[in-house]
């Protein structure tokens, strides 16, 4: 999972499958859980779905839909999302149920049990920015134009038939788009031809789980890039953007990417399903994504211009295809028999979305996507960035309490110090190897050992990397990953003959380098800028001072909820744009009306040192190119 602008949320920052009077040979314990989405009967932005089970052999049994889902580490309690749920015995006679909590029901005469239905909310419409809903790319969306369908949303689970396999039938109009890389074994029509049932089968419940769909007005692009078939599904409701136009950079992104990763990049297929949101009030606001086996959902702003949504999409795309090589190929037991409603964490958060993060930076100057400059920029903005979070908090302990306070609070730094933490692993091992072993060829390794059907044991990975690997490995991950000592960036850097210069650096409108500037007021409900303001030379030179809490943003009232939308648009500001800002100073209004400007700071510069030796140089050469 990567969440795009993590770091600017500043609050807190029609039934199937009937039974009969007599199923002698439909078992719950050994047939396929028959399931039907009806995007047919969409009304209020719900839509029917029913369950058939088979005949149950157990006097009760619990149903449930998950509170986390794999990738997110969060609550996501999709239960809370389900409406008017019935079961129904084999006469067509509603039967008893229980609500035990949020994402759990009991059916206590099960035996009788032939269906249960319910309707399914949307989660897009009612996130607003705040807590208590799903991460955009996890969530779902339910518009006669698009129903984004993480599956984990509409289908659940029984307890004592966690094994099963599943057929799903999703009903569409027939002039509607659909993707998925689910296995699809047929289709049906209705007599006029203008409804199709499209018949797809899961081996389990995690393959439900982890094949989104798309549905609605798509547009959609299909390419191979070697032997890998992308499907890219993009819906943009005001045709901004198009599916041919993101074409080139997916393609040449992923190019790179197989070139980087070589021998372990096998999937057939990989499907990415971008939904652009309109800036809305019930536009979703979670911008990121969320990495699957063969998939990815991106949730991006429509408004972002040619060039920011091309260099998100590298950034976002990239990471979450990274992610076949961890957790998808290497991963612990937490993982592999993840519990969707009482889940446990591994202590490795700094190797699932660390060092795929890192390996999201790195191969972009590996393969000259980006020049050198950009990618110690990038480093740069990294550390920066990680200084926001308790720099000596044991990466491990965080990682095992994720959804715990004061854990939860630190997760963005996986993406931070987590790719710090893959370079200098990287930096280290093509030190002790003379330039021929990094942390790819490590992850190879532990693909061979282990794979995605055979998971490590969390306890112990880190003793297995360090007989793998060296014993400078074993003290850093002692030291600065399972221990709380801060890592000195400099003396990494000094290997491979870089050296950190401060210097005026060019910086945006709501961070220094990548501090941020403003913060929220929970009380107040407000957003107000830091006194790193100071030190920003756009809204500096404009007369903002510390403290201003921030009103208008070109006509739009500027809140906590949509503070997402807002304060990312930044980000798609041009040179010359007129931008009028209307503040609150200690009660006093105070309204700036000027032209966008670059904005500088001061900051810190990683670059070449001028007394980089040979070895210096050809260290820095197998590190970066090797």
């Amino acid at each position: 999972m990567k969440n795009v602008f993590a770091k600017i949320f500043v609050g807190s920052f029609i039934v199937v499958g009937c039974g009969t009077q007599n199923p002698v040979n439909n078992v719950a314990t050994s047939q396929p859980i028959v399931t039907a989405i009806d995007l047919t009967q969409t009304k209020d932005d719900k839509v029917p779905v029913v369950i058939n089970p088979g005949r149950f052999i157990q006097d009760s049994v619990k149903y449930y839909l998950p509170k986390v889902v794999q990738g997110t580490y969060a609550v996501s309690d999709f239960g809370k999302f389900v409406d008017d749920f019935k079961v129904f015995d084999y006469e067509g006679n509603e039967m008893k149920s229980e609500k035990l909590d949020t994402n759990t029901w009991l059916i206590p005469n099960a035996k009788q049990l032939d269906k249960i239905s319910y309707m399914v909310n949307d989660t897009y419409d009612i996130e607003n920015g705040g807590e208590g809903t799903p991460f955009s790319p996890s969530g779902t969306n339910i518009e006669t134009e698009n129903y984004v369908l993480n599956l984990h949303g509409f289908i659940g689970y029984f307890d004592v038939l966690k094994n099963n396999q599943y057929a799903l039938d999703v009903k569409a109009p027939k002039d509607m788009k659909r993707t998925s890389a689910l296995q699809k074994v047929g289709t049906d029509e209705n007599e006029d031809g203008s409804i199709v049932t499209d018949k797809y089968f899961a081996s389990r419940y995690f393959e439900i789980t982890d094949n989104p769909m798309m549905y609605g007005n798509l547009d959609v692009e299909e390419f191979l890039v070697g032997d890998i078939k992308i499907v890219l599904s993009v819906y943009s409701p005001n045709n901004v953007h198009t599916a041919a136009k993101i074409k080139e950079t997916v393609f040449k992104m992923m190019k790179g990417q197989k070139a980087y990763l070589g021998d372990i990049n096998s999937t057939p297929r990989y499907d990415i399903y971008l939904y652009l949101a309109e800036g809305k009030e019930e536009s979703p606001t979670g911008f990121g994504a969320l990495e699957h086996h063969t998939s990815t959902v991106v949730v991006l702003p429509e408004q972002m211009a040619d060039e920011a949504l091309a260099s998100a999409m590298i950034d976002v795309v990239s990471h979450e295809f990274f992610h076949i090589v961890t957790p998808l190929s290497v991963h612990s037991e937490d993982v592999h028999y993840f519990d969707y409603n009482d889940p446990t964490f591994s202590k490795h958060l700094w190797m699932y979305e660390g060092v795929t993060e890192y390996f999201a930076t790195l191969f972009q100057v590996n393969q000259d996507i980006v020049e050198e400059g950009e990618f110690y920029d990038k480093i740069m903005g990294k550390i920066q960035s990680s200084k926001g979070f308790d720099d000596a908090m044991s990466f491990t302990k965080m990682s095992e309490n994720i959804l715990d306070q004061p854990y939860a609070s630190n997760y963005v730094n996986v993406y931070e110090k987590g790719a710090l933490i893959g370079m200098c692993i990287d930096i280290l091992m093509r030190e002790e190897s003379n330039g021929n072993r990094g942390i790819l060829s490590l992850m190879k390794e532990l693909s061979l050992k282990y794979g995605k059907n055979k998971p490590f044991e969390d306890d112990k990975i880190i003793e297995e990397i360090i007989n793998m690997t060296y014993p400078s490995i074993g003290e850093f991950l002692k030291t600065h990953v399972e221990g709380n000592t801060p890592i000195d960036y400099s003396k990494f850097f000094e290997k491979v003959g870089l050296t950190v210069k401060k210097e005026k650096v060019v910086t945006n409108y709501i961070q220094n380098s990548g501090a941020l500037i403003i913060a929220g007021n929970q009380e107040k409900g407000t957003i107000f800028f830091t006194d790193l303001v100071s030190d920003n030379s756009f809204w500096a030179e404009n007369g903002v001072k510390p403290n201003d809490d921030i009103v208008e943003v070109n006509g739009t009232k500027l809140t906590i909820q949509n503070a997402n939308n807002v304060l990312g648009a930044t980000f798609q500001w041009q040179e010359g744009d007129d931008l009028e800002v209307k503040l609150d100073r200690a009660g006093e209004e105070v309204l700036i009306k000027t032209k966008v400007a670059k904005s500088y700071t001061h900051g810190e510069k990683l670059g070449l040192s001028e007394n980089a030796t040979k070895a210096q140089l050809a260290l820095r050469e197998a590190w970066i190119k090797g």
